[in-house]
């Protein structure tokens, strides 16, 4: 079988690949990993061994199906029709984060907004944290929501959500509202912008953010790809939080995978009697999130990441000395009120978890430490 097009070219190859696998097809994420993008192009066309081929079984047939007519220059027109860019894991711009998601990674990502964001993109997201929660958001989940995600675009921060109703859109509105960067992960093609309601938004998002997909254009959103497309989410952000969600809602998906990847997890309370909050609620009470209710709660849970912007001083003046660089390296990353992991503290400290437990159990012992609940903070001065 030819292709029409150089399946050589690592960008036309990548973008095939988001043609021919469904987002988050690990067999294709591994076969893509393991021999590049342009050699299992090849050994899916015919070029290649058989020995991959039989650790594939149905997954080949599968993406057989989708040869047909597959020529990724046709999207690419398309893309640059509407002003977007490809971005692949061999550019600079790459969201380097998305490597956490293994072989579910996506491919590319059709990136649709300015050429500076997109050439940009890693690194404008960081600090980034997700807004997720109900498309059915009541006034209250609307109102938390656009405080929140304003406050920290205001402060610097990204704001990463879905394009949907609801809280999607209220936290896409507060960041530009406020000047800040907003970025939205669509479940189909860049050039569907979906839902049709929230056009004029998703199109203003495109302006001065970015709205990004790991299909190409034309690929209609289903159902399967809203789910898949909520690993993204969780992925290009440190942080996540559920503002306002039911029982079962799609955002808890995102909190899942934010999990997964070591992200912390934040989830707004709301009345106790409200159905609205009661996923939120849950998600607090089996300690999947933290509590939070403002801005600079969320602020905390990038904080030991080393990500916090425009918050308190990690560590005042003074309040190191004494100490043994590992001890202070602990200390200079626990936050002043919410509580952080210890896992958290590992990443944000850069020391192994045996030097982390030991400076932790050092610091409490001197007052400098406060363990609560399996989260660890700073102690009060004075306290």
């Amino acid at each position: 079988m030819r292709l029409p097009f150089d399946a050589d070219d690592p960008l036309l190859a990548r973008a095939a690949w988001s043609r021919i696998a469904e987002p988050g097809d690990r067999q294709a994420g591994e076969l893509v990993q393991a021999i590049g993008p342009a050699a299992a192009l090849g050994w899916l066309v015919g070029a290649g061994g058989a020995a991959i081929g039989a650790v594939q079984g149905e997954a080949r047939e599968r993406w057989l199906a989708r040869l047909d007519g597959l020529d990724p220059r046709r999207e690419l027109r398309a893309l640059r029709v509407i002003g977007g860019r490809l971005l692949i894991p061999e550019n600079e711009g790459w969201p380097t984060a998305l490597e956490d998601l293994g072989a579910q990674a996506p491919f590319c990502l059709w990136v649709r907004g300015g050429e500076a964001v997109a050439s940009q993109l890693g690194e404008l997201l960081n600090p980034a944290v997700a807004v997720v929660g109900a498309r059915a958001a009541t006034a209250y989940g609307e109102m938390v929501t656009a405080a929140v995600a304003g406050e920290l675009a205001a402060g610097g921060v990204v704001i990463v959500s879905g394009g949907a109703f609801g809280v999607d859109a209220a936290a896409h509105r507060a960041a530009l509202a406020q000047g800040g960067l907003t970025v939205s992960v669509m479940a189909g093609g860049v050039d569907r912008l979906y839902p049709a309601g929230n056009e004029a938004l998703l199109k203003a998002v495109a302006q001065d953010g970015a709205v990004v997909s790991e299909l190409p254009p034309g690929a209609a959103p289903r159902r399967e790809r809203f789910l898949s497309r909520n690993r993204l989410i969780a992925a290009l952000a440190q942080v996540t939080v559920v503002t306002e969600s039911g029982w079962r809602s799609g955002s808890h998906r995102t909190a899942a995978v934010a999990a997964e990847l070591l992200r912390p997890v934040g989830a707004v309370p709301g009345p106790v009697t409200a159905a609205s909050s009661a996923g939120c609620h849950r998600l607090i009470r089996q300690g999947a999130a933290t509590l939070v209710t403002g801005a600079d709660e969320v602020r905390e849970l990038l904080a030991p990441l080393g990500l916090a912007m425009a918050a308190e001083p990690a560590v005042a003046a003074g309040l190191l000395d004494g100490l043994a660089p590992s001890d202070r390296q602990v200390l200079d990353s626990l936050p002043v009120r919410q509580g952080a992991t210890v896992t958290a503290v590992v990443a944000a400290s850069g020391l192994a978890i045996a030097q982390v437990m030991a400076a932790l159990a050092r610091l409490e012992r001197a007052g400098r430490a406060v363990e609560s609940g399996g989260t660890w903070r700073k102690a009060r001065q004075g306290a």
